[in-house]
């Protein structure tokens, strides 16, 4: 969509496309998403796009936020919440449910709703449930209003490790030994959950990792070396989510590969290493944001090795129906092969992030990384596709 597409008033200059940079949410990932919404604020280009920033508080209120930044960072290990940026915590941002008017309101109580104007696209920078799993993109297709990223059944594929995988397998694809333990399960017979995972752990060995289902950031996982531990592991995802998944170790070297739509099609970034952190038992929240692990970009991989998992990432990208960006995670195996563990379609999106990184390398700044994912949504139209 260019700017002579959009809605002009008679007799003033074509207006810049309007986009919302919604961020926040209800998910564990609150703060990440904070700070992933300054980057792109402070990184889109403000001579080409209006710009309106709308946070989400933990408690699901939409609410105008300041345009600042500089405050949306980790701070002394403390991580920014949308409160702390909300212009106002009385009133609410309400987003049209008509596909024909794109005019967000502001809502005070006692007070006459304000208009805040259309917007062209919105780029929601939500990670984890209520944003990133296709709860935010149902909403928006319903408003008829272009996003950046996945839509809704890629979103939810990507947020569910459980049918992430099953989706992976389909399309032939090799992803690792896993276990799911669903709700109902846990909850109405424990001691049959627990012989299942011991059936597992004897199959596959020790050590496993208990995650949860639908949960990023690394949140929520423990790894465990026996059975002692096991159950504070299973309550400790259950926090972030009640279905929880049982993964055995794959032994080798993490590989990412960034996938990014062009206008004609997807293609894949070099890819990093994340190697093994001396500090930590693996790549968690702690090593990923707080301490400032690093990947090494590009991985050093042979020809042949990166040019399989660039086809893998994209094959990957096209299996689960994404649209827009994917960073894919895999595991290079000890007997030389690539076996998928997850996808992200909203992966952290920060200047220091894996995913912005990947793309540096491959020729396309984080600025310009915006400004694609923009263009691409603008083109891309709502509903059946």
């Amino acid at each position: 969509m260019s700017t002579e597409n959009l809605p002009q008033s008679p007799g003033r200059p074509p207006r810049k496309p309007r986009v919302a940079v919604v961020f926040g949410g209800r998910s564990s990932e609150h703060g990440i998403s904070v700070v992933t919404a300054g980057a792109v604020l402070r990184a889109i280009d403000r001579t080409k796009y209006d710009v309106l920033p709308i946070g989400i508080a933990q408690d699901g209120r939409w609410m105008l936020t300041a345009d600042e930044p500089d405050r949306m960072a980790i701070v002394d290990r403390r991580q920014p919440s949308v409160e702390q940026l909300a212009e106002t915590t009385d009133g609410g941002v309400l987003l049209p449910v008509d596909p024909a008017n794109r005019e967000v309101v502001y809502s005070e109580p006692g007070s006459v709703p304000k208009a805040l104007g259309e917007v062209d696209v919105v780029f929601p920078v939500l990670h984890g449930p209520y944003g990133e799993d296709g709860t935010l993109q149902g909403l928006l297709e319903l408003s008829g209003v272009p996003y950046v990223g996945s839509g809704v059944l890629a979103s939810a594929v990507g947020q569910d490790k459980d049918y992430m995988k099953r989706v992976f397998t389909s399309f032939g694809l090799k992803v690792g030994p896993y276990l799911v333990i669903r709700p109902r399960e846990w909850e109405q017979d424990q001691e049959g959950a627990r012989r299942r995972i011991a059936e597992f752990a004897a199959e596959h060995g020790w050590p496993l990792f208990i995650k949860p289902a639908r949960a990023g950031s690394s949140f929520g996982i423990t790894k465990v070396d026996s059975f002692e531990g096991l159950d504070e592991a299973i309550e400790e995802a259950r926090r972030h989510d009640p279905k929880i998944i049982v993964e055995a170790l794959l032994r080798g070297r993490e590989i990412e590969c960034g996938v990014l739509e062009f206008e004609d099609g997807p293609r894949a970034s070099a890819p990093a290493e994340i190697p093994p952190v001396q500090s930590h038992d693996f790549y968690d929240f702690e090593a990923k944001y707080i301490d400032s692990a690093s990947g090494i970009v590009p991985a050093p991989l042979t020809e042949e090795q990166t040019a399989e998992v660039r086809r893998l990432a994209v094959a990957a990208f096209d299996a689960a129906s994404c649209e827009g960006l994917v960073r894919a995670d895999f595991f290079l195996t000890e007997d030389g092969e690539f076996v998928i563990n997850e996808i992200n379609t909203m992966p952290g999106f920060t200047p220091i992030s894996m995913y912005p990184r990947m793309w540096q390398e491959s020729g396309v700044s984080y600025p310009e990384l915006v400004d694609l994912l923009v263009q691409a949504a603008l083109r891309r139209p709502t509903g059946l596709r």
